[in-house]
């Protein structure tokens, strides 16, 4: 597994001028149908004060199913899964919770339903609003998907955005390139850690990203490979994609 950057990721922390570090995961959990202990102990290690979570359970108990996984992780549930259509949020006790809704994108016959889970949390004075999503196999509605997460993204009514999950298209894709020509793609602005997220036992394509919007510093992002308490058995045994961690720095809202 290649990696760039192995300096340190920067923690989390509140600066004097209310700004924050934020870290950020977003991961393709397949549903937890692989090794579950793997996956929290991946996810703790990242030390995360969210995670964009796509392909959270969705059916029977998925409540439940989700919640201990936030609970062995030490997160707690903040919005999404089944009633977003498998998109799902967690969050640390760090973060203030302003609000939060789950999106269910339009339906293509024949096609899965897709969903947006979103947020508007506070880091000591930073607002951020947060979006996970997972995008269509079909070329035309991922398209018209990649155009509805960036009105979402505008209509939370805050300057700072983070967005992120499966996009299930490579950088050279049209939806990829327009969700890059309007946010900062966090693996472009500053590489860490691994490039590409599928899959664990091969990565040789990355599908899954973070965005920010524009006036989010990006401190660092890539696949945590590296990273204490990370292991490529558990990688490979979590689920069927590779994690994208990201540290952020939120200026202070104005």
């Amino acid at each position: 597994m290649p990696t760039s950057s192995t300096s340190s990721l920067p923690n989390s922390r509140t600066e004097s001028d209310g700004s924050a570090v934020v870290r950020v995961l977003s991961y393709n959990i397949r549903s937890m149908r692989d090794d579950t202990d793997a996956l929290a102990r991946v996810i703790a290690a990242c030390a995360p004060d969210l995670v964009l979570i796509q392909e959270a359970p969705r059916f029977f108990r998925w409540r439940k199913k989700l919640a201990r996984l936030a609970r062995a992780a030490d997160l707690v549930i903040l919005s999404g899964g089944g009633t977003a259509s498998g998109p799902a949020l967690l969050c640390s006790l760090r973060a203030t919770v302003e609000s939060t809704e789950d999106v269910l994108l339009p339906l293509t016959p024949g096609l899965h339903r897709r969903g947006f889970a979103t947020a508007v949390v506070r880091f000591g004075g930073a607002r951020l609003g947060v979006l996970s999503c997972h995008l269509s196999l079909q070329s035309d509605e991922r398209y018209a998907q990649g155009g509805m997460l960036l009105e979402r993204l505008a209509g939370l009514g805050v300057e700072h955005a983070v967005a992120g999950g499966d996009l299930n298209e490579r950088p050279d894709g049209r939806t990829f390139k327009r969700l890059a020509a309007a946010l900062q793609d966090c693996w472009v602005a500053r590489p860490w850690g691994g490039e590409n997220t599928s899959t664990p036992g091969d990565p040789h394509q990355r599908i899954d990203a973070l965005f920010a919007t524009p006036g989010v510093e990006v401190l660092g992002c890539g696949v945590p490979l590296g990273l204490p308490g990370v292991t490529e058995e558990d990688l490979r045994a979590a689920t069927d994609h590779l994690p994208v961690l990201a540290a952020l720095k939120v200026p202070a809202a104005r």
